[in-house]
């Protein structure tokens, strides 16, 4: 049985939440800064897709790096920016940032899962040993509203595979050219 039932995004608004990051000050070091919602979506045109985990395969193979190679493609199409979600830690998105060289996608660190849960997409996948994580998808966000989202066939608990077949850069890139 799933924990949640999987909602129709599009029209919904973002989830109120504060993200916990990791960021670097002007002397190289590492500080806690606490980022909302209102400040990555309000006013703003955003692309976000949200994986199961950092360092996983599929998510490190081709999920992150379609993104971050076509960047200057969502820029030049009207995106503010480009975030990856998912259900680690500031540390953990820091590190998986840093090693994937990950220059222009930010990452959000939804570290307890509450963005998630609130938009609907927590699940377990406690098959693979990961407990609660986000379900693969993407969307595109105006102002805080939800545009268009794009969501792996198979939403549930129990999916024994982990879909990969909409939530990419190039389905995404495909509707923004199509909607202009």
């Amino acid at each position: 049985m799933s924990i949640t039932t999987h909602p129709n995004l599009e029209g919904s608004s973002i989830p109120d939440v504060t993200f916990k990051t990791r960021v670097e000050n002007s002397e190289g070091n590492f500080q806690w800064e606490d980022i909302t919602t209102a400040q990555i979506f309000d006013g703003r045109s955003v692309v976000v897709f949200s994986l199961p985990g950092a360092f996983t395969p599929t998510c490190s193979s081709t999920h992150l790096p379609g993104y971050e190679v076509n960047y200057d493609e969502f820029q030049a199409l009207g995106i503010d920016d480009v975030y990856c979600l998912s259900v680690n830690d500031a540390f953990v998105m820091n590190a998986w940032a840093k090693s994937q060289e990950a220059q222009n996608v930010k990452m959000i660190p939804d570290g307890s899962g509450e963005f998630t849960r609130q938009l609907g997409m927590l699940v377990k996948k406690d098959d693979l040993g990961f407990g609660m994580r986000s379900w693969r998808y993407s969307m595109y966000v105006k102002n805080g509203i939800i545009k268009k989202a794009f969501v792996e066939p198979g939403f549930s608990d129990d999916c024994p595979t982990d879909p990969f077949e909409v939530s990419d850069a190039v389905t995404m890139i495909n509707y923004l050219k199509e909607s202009k």
